[in-house]
């Protein structure tokens, strides 16, 4: 499970990742990220995003159980302060663990890169 101080709630902070953040895209998911100009103790804060088009309630629920802990694993390695949307895409539902993880780490991966290209937002 991701810890509560590390999950994204607001609607306001979902729409802001998603339309300013750097994104980078795998197969299986897209990855938004914005990144603070000061970042301070908090740490990064993520939210998940899996629509109807991934499959029944079932497998959407297992989509997101999954992104969750993957997530989660990753928590230590990710910008301090960032707000990160992770949207699953409809392969997402077939895909193995593994493959997600993978995808999952390359789009972070990218999504890091491009934000360092441009100015953090306040």
């Amino acid at each position: 499970m991701l810890p509560a101080a590390h999950r994204m709630r607001r609607a306001a902070d979902f729409e802001q990742a998603v339309r300013r953040g750097a994104r980078s895209g795998r197969e299986t998911l897209v990855v938004h990220l914005t990144t603070k100009t000061d970042p301070g103790p908090d740490g990064p804060v993520v939210g998940l995003v899996v629509s109807k088009a991934v499959g029944t309630a079932v497998r959407r629920n297992l989509v997101k159980r999954r992104l969750r802990e993957l997530v989660r694993a990753r928590l230590d390695v990710l910008p301090a302060g960032s707000r990160i949307v992770v949207r699953a895409l409809p392969p997402a539902a077939g895909a193995p663990f593994a493959q997600l993880g993978a995808d999952l780490d390359s789009a972070l991966a990218g999504a890091v890169r491009r934000a360092a290209r441009r100015p953090a937002q306040a």
